[in-house]
């Protein structure tokens, strides 16, 4: 029989709460799962790895992109199944998975879904299952960060979007696969293992979480004009007709900037830094998914 665990950031919510979740795993049988509940993201991956060495084969985790986020960095390489519980602000994961924002229809999704094996990004050391980003992308998500996701929602990133278009564009260097493919002032990368973003955005419509490789784009707008033409190409999934749009794709990237700025890791902000060092880790982890995203 499985073993199941929970990982639980206290203060998301969905549905009924953890309450609820309690009883829908034991109306499906699941009467004494091992339970952890974490007041911080950065706090969960200690527990979901203490759940897989006590002998866990599935964890749910409960929580936003961030505390997913870290506990999949954790888990990569293990046999593990883990099914996300779609309790933030974002839920990129999920939503790039078609797990829906129900309740009942995630815990059927953890409990008789498709096991299916995606690959994780990984920057300077840190995996992410979404989406990286520099520069434009990553200003948004720091100052999101700052308390306005719990008292705006996703609006946040509406509010802080506005004020990260006026960031300026910064020397960028970038190669692939040991080839140099960019070199010039950027205002936003992205480096996507799944194609789409907060509001529907789709920088990489023909991304793969299972194809061996990372999605990169650069955008070169300087202006609100420019910005504004490049949003309106990414709300149509063409962004690539913008000419100041790049895209590419590969399974190495390094990147090296004239000055330190601000990174992010699906949605979760990180330390400034001046170089990025990025590569595909291929199969890393077993997600449950709908029975028609499994194959």
């Amino acid at each position: 029989m499985t073993s199941v665990a929970v990982v639980a950031h206290q203060n998301k919510s969905l549905g009924g709460g953890l309450p609820e979740l309690r009883r829908l795993l034991a109306d499906r049988g699941v009467d004494n799962p091992l339970w952890y509940e974490v007041a911080k993201s950065r706090k969960a991956p200690r527990q979901a790895l203490r759940a897989a060495e006590l002998g866990a084969d599935l964890i749910l985790l409960w929580g936003g992109d961030g505390t997913v986020q870290r506990c999949l960095d954790a888990l990569a390489g293990s046999d593990v199944a883990v099914a996300v519980i779609p309790a933030g602000t974002a839920n990129l994961l999920a939503g790039n998975l078609g797990i829906p924002t129900d309740l009942t229809q995630a815990v059927d999704i953890a409990l008789d879904g498709a096991r299916r094996p995606i690959d994780l990004g990984v920057v300077n050391g840190e995996r992410f299952a979404v989406m990286a980003g520099a520069g434009f992308d990553a200003i948004m998500m720091k100052e999101a960060d700052r308390g306005l996701k719990d008292r705006l929602g996703q609006l946040a990133y509406v509010w802080t979007g506005t004020k990260a278009v006026r960031a300026g564009p910064v020397q960028m260097s970038i190669k692939v696969d040991g080839c140099r493919w960019f070199k010039g002032r950027v205002s936003c990368l992205l480096l996507g293992n799944m194609g789409t973003l907060t509001g529907g955005l789709e920088p990489f419509p023909d991304a793969r979480p299972d194809d061996g490789l990372l999605e990169i784009g650069v955008v070169t707008a300087s202006n609100p004009v420019q910005w504004a033409r490049v949003l309106g190409r990414l709300g149509t999934g063409k962004a690539e007709r913008s000419k100041n749009v790049r895209i590419g794709r590969g399974h190495r990237v390094s990147v090296n900037l004239a000055t330190k700025v601000p990174y992010e890791l699906d949605g979760g902000a990180r330390p400034s830094a001046k170089r990025l060092r990025v590569r595909i880790d291929p199969r890393a982890v077993r997600l449950c998914v709908p029975e028609r995203a499994g194959s």
